[in-house]
């Protein structure tokens, strides 16, 4: 069965891969983009009624709402919403400047929050419908130099989290996806903040050599993209996706850690009871 999808961020990384190889199986794919001109191989190999552009600026809610209403009037339904564009900030906190931590929540939370309020309204009046929000292993865990993109990603899941509870019973299902670092030009996207001299021989100074060399726990963006679209079929839909060993190694831990503190502190947490 064919489906409709509507993607924000698809002419680079993941969704430009989902974009592709939804085409290549016979799916329709709405794309929502800044830059429409980039699009223009894969509108030329596949026409314009099964890659529709239309041009979504996520800083700008009124650019959101109005691309958001043209892919739902434009098609009977669409079946799959992905919330897939973002933006990476790297800079112990204190580097970073007041501009890049705007733009980093602007665009992964203020923009994907803007998104999904816009498709609610009709993924509730076709009777439901999926949304696949891309987060990140960030959005469970931390790494010294991106607390402004771990802000940003923790913000959307907690988000999302309270979402799906509400509109549940319309039939609109929710998935976190959170993938870990890949070759899709992430790292070289990065917004950097100069580096401080104070931070250069601490968890932020190591950070920001394994950063520069490499030396991440890297997936494979096509695999990848292949579960963001696999999942869409997955039912009832999973609240969260981690992708890669890394991400489950270092989620595992970070959940496993943060129970155990709680039970540590059980006396003094259930003793302030009314």
């Amino acid at each position: 069965m064919t489906r409709t999808w509507m993607i924000t961020g698809a002419t680079g990384g993941f969704g430009r891969l989902m974009t592709q190889q939804l085409l290549e199986r016979g799916d329709t794919v709405i794309a929502a983009v800044r830059r429409p001109e980039a699009l223009g191989d894969l509108l030329a190999e596949h026409g314009e009624q099964r890659l529709q552009v239309v041009r979504l600026d996520l800083t700008d809610p009124e650019s959101v709402r109005a691309a958001t209403d043209q892919a739902f009037a434009a098609n009977d339904r669409v079946d799959v919403v992905v919330g897939n564009a973002g933006h990476g900030t790297f800079g112990a906190a204190e580097e970073l400047t007041d501009a890049q931590i705007a733009r980093v929540i602007g665009v992964n939370l203020i923009g994907a929050i803007a998104l999904i309020r816009a498709a609610l309204p009709h993924l509730r009046a076709q009777g439901g419908g999926r949304f696949l929000q891309v987060a990140s292993e960030g959005g469970q865990i931390t790494y010294p130099n991106f607390s402004a993109y771990h802000a940003s990603k923790w913000g959307i899941e907690g988000f999302v989290d309270s979402v799906a509870k509400e509109v549940a019973p319309f039939g609109i299902e929710f998935t976190l996806l959170e993938p870990g670092p890949s070759h899709t030009g992430f790292a070289d996207a990065l917004d950097l903040a100069p580096a401080s001299e104070v931070y250069a021989h601490t968890p932020s100074g190591d950070t920001r050599r394994a950063v520069e060399n490499g030396e991440l726990a890297w997936v494979d963006p096509e695999r990848v993209a292949q579960e963001f679209i696999a999942v869409a079929d997955v039912s009832p839909a999973p609240a969260r996706l981690a992708l890669g060993s890394g991400p489950y190694r270092q989620i595992r831990t970070a959940l496993t850690a943060r129970l155990a503190e709680l039970e540590a502190h059980r006396e003094v947490t259930v003793s302030v009871d009314a």
